[in-house]
């Protein structure tokens, strides 16, 4: 016995929306990876213990079309050390500003930061020291004080002692900021907004 008509004609109909609709989900999902959206694995310890080795993070790039990076955010990167790697690091100064390294501490415009996220020595509770990487090999032989470009960002990884940033490799240039970060998804005991 045949089939009624309309049941064979509703079935395809529903098979054509879910077709549809998962078209849909898949180029959405490209739109918002591309355009919106990153995920970034962190690899290294470079921002303990604001983010650690092995987190997932969750970064935006709609405000970067608006407003240059400000000191304080927390942003992805092209690497300038190793093509197609991204870093995560704190800007520290913006374009014009002049950074400058003495006792350990950072100073920008001659003030020195209050930096809270600084990874702290476990000994004596105060933060880490920042030096200079300009005596280590490969590195760019910034000397302070040191006035970052227009157009660039001064980046350092929030665990100091630890970290190729720009005392390393100098300023990022804000053209290759890839994103803000937002948030740690994964692992969910890391998980929370930066």
């Amino acid at each position: 016995m045949a089939r009624p008509r309309h049941a064979s004609e509703g079935r395809r109909g529903c098979v054509a929306w879910w077709v549809g609709t998962l078209a849909l989900g898949v180029a959405l999902a490209a739109v918002l990876r591309v355009f919106v959206l990153g995920a970034y694995y962190v690899p290294s310890g470079s921002m303990l213990d604001t983010i650690h080795e092995g987190d997932l993070v969750l970064g935006e790039r709609v405000t970067l079309g608006f407003s240059e990076p400000a000191a304080g955010d927390v942003v992805t990167f092209d690497s300038p050390l190793t093509e197609g790697e991204t870093l995560v690091k704190r800007v520290v100064a913006t374009g014009g500003q002049t950074i400058d390294l003495v006792d350990g501490a950072v100073y920008v415009d001659g003030q020195p930061l209050d930096e809270p996220y600084v990874r702290r020595d476990p000994a004596t509770g105060l933060p880490e020291r920042t030096d200079s990487l300009s005596d280590l090999a490969g590195s760019a032989g910034v000397t302070y004080p040191y006035t970052v470009p227009e157009g660039m960002v001064w980046v350092m990884g929030d665990n100091r002692t630890n970290s190729k940033d720009s005392r390393y490799f100098g300023p990022v240039s804000v053209d290759d900021v890839t994103s803000r970060a937002l948030l740690i998804y994964w692992p969910l005991q890391d998980a929370r907004l930066l």
